[in-house]
């Protein structure tokens, strides 16, 4: 299972407008440390799925007929804007799973063009071609879910943004499911105060409780980058700040019994 990070910013991106703290001051200098809209790439088993459409260039980015589907985490603006544009193209329709949201984002529901929106319900899994996903709920302030994702090499992926914490039941399930890689939301610095998202702290928390082989923590704020610019902290050898663009691959491990947090 190929991961591709095509965007690893929280709200507001890296460089955020008019900000000259070191973070953003040097995403302007240098592009590499630019974080765009967070979203991910999934390749498995001949599909192709991409997570959250906050891109503003997906139209361009994915020529018709190169995405299987699209899998929202939630309807926040900076996770669909892209799919105002993508919605008015031709073709064959697109399929987009989401979370049980009534009011969506804007007019999309009520105009959705070449979208087809699919309400998912938590815990309950779904299949795209040989890819089984399940939807989590995540701790956020719109209806959210984070999503499990197998490959039939028995490779495993969790994807879980936004969300200040993990809710009992989806923590327990991904302890007990052992990912091989998980990219978790970790908005900002512990020295800051968290909001519906995830400091430095209770990133670090999570990972220890669900233990997964990898983790990569992504939905990153200028305030955190300023941090690690500062203050650098020790990482584990198995955990990783993602950056955009960055591609890793995950393969299955053996599986034990897992251990409780």
């Amino acid at each position: 299972m190929r991961i591709t990070f095509l965007g690893t910013a929280g709200a507001g991106g890296v460089p955020r407008y008019g900000c000259d703290c070191r973070a953003c001051t040097r995403a302007r200098a240098d592009l590499a440390w630019q974080r765009l809209p967070c979203s991910a790439l999934i390749e498995a088993d001949g599909q192709r799925i991409l997570l959250d459409a906050g891109l503003m260039d997906l139209h361009e980015r994915f020529p018709a007929g190169t995405l299987d589907a699209i899998v929202l985490t939630h309807f926040h603006a900076d996770h669909v804007q892209g799919l105002f544009h993508l919605r008015w193209g031709k073709g064959a329709r697109i399929p987009v799973y989401a979370p049980p949201d009534a009011e969506g984002c804007a007019d999309l529901y009520k105009h959705p063009g070449l979208l087809e929106f699919r309400p998912l319900r938590a815990f309950e899994p779904f299949t795209l071609g040989a890819l089984r996903i399940t939807p989590l709920p995540l701790n956020h302030s719109k209806p959210t879910f984070g999503y499990a994702i197998e490959a039939t090499s028995s490779a495993r992926f969790a994807y879980l943004t936004d969300t200040l914490g993990l809710p009992a039941q989806t923590e327990a399930f991904l302890a007990a499911w052992q990912a091989d890689g998980l990219a978790i939301d970790c908005s900002s610095a512990p020295t800051e105060i968290p909001g519906n998202h995830n400091d430095w702290s209770r990133a670090l928390a999570s990972i220890q409780c669900v233990a997964p082989r990898h983790a990569w923590l992504t939905h990153i704020g200028h305030g955190l980058d300023s941090w690690l610019i500062e203050q650098p902290p020790e990482l584990a050898p198995d955990i990783h700040i993602a950056h955009d663009g960055a591609i890793i691959e995950i393969s299955a491990a053996v599986r034990s019994a897992p251990q409780p947090c």
